[in-house]
C-alpha cells in the first residue's frame, strides 16, 4: 500500500541559513516556496525522485521538546483506498483533502501519537511543477 516516503517536514530558525546548507552545502535543489500573504514561510527542498525535505520557519509552528521534526510523510497510490483501509481497522484519521500543493492527503497518528500524512500527488502537484503553494493557515 505505501510505495516510499514522500517528504519529511522540519523546522528552521533561520529559512535562509537552512536554504543555504541543504542546496549550497548538500547540493539539494529547492522545488517551490510556501508563501503566506506575499511573505515566505518555507520551502520545499528535492532530495531525489519524488523524495522531499519540507522546511517551515519555527516561529510559524510549534516544536516538540525533542525535535524540530513534525510529521513524516509516506507516498500512497490511492488515497481514498488508504483512508477506508484505515477506518477498517479503526484507525483515526482525517477524510481525504486537496493540500495546498494539489496533492491529496490523509493524516493519522502511530500508537504513539507521532503525526504521519499519507500523501498522494496529482497531475497538478507542487512537487512536479514547481508552483508556489499559496496557505491560509
Amino acid at each position: 500500500m505505501v510505495t516510499g516516503i514522500a517528504h519529511i517536514c522540519i523546522l528552521s530558525r533561520d529559512l535562509a541559513a537552512t536554504e543555504k546548507f541543504y542546496v549550497e552545502i548538500l547540493g539539494m535543489r529547492k522545488k517551490f516556496d510556501f508563501l503566506r500573504s506575499g511573505q515566505r514561510i518555507g520551502f520545499y527542498l528535492e532530495v531525489g525522485a519524488n523524495q522531499f525535505i519540507e522546511v517551515f520557519q519555527k516561529s510559524d509552528r510549534e516544536i516538540p521538546h525533542s525535535s524540530a521534526i513534525t510529521h513524516f510523510c509516506l507516498q500512497v497510490n490511492d488515497i481514498q483506498a488508504v483512508s477506508h483501509h484505515l477506518h477498517k481497522h479503526q484507525i483515526d484519521h482525517q477524510a481525504p483533502k486537496l493540500g495546498a500543493d494539489q496533492s491529496w492527503q490523509v493524516w493519522c497518528n502511530d500508537p504513539d501519537g507521532i503525526a504521519i500524512e499519507l500523501h498522494q500527488y496529482t497531475a497538478l502537484s507542487s512537487q512536479f511543477t514547481g508552483k508556489d503553494c499559496q496557505v491560509n493557515w
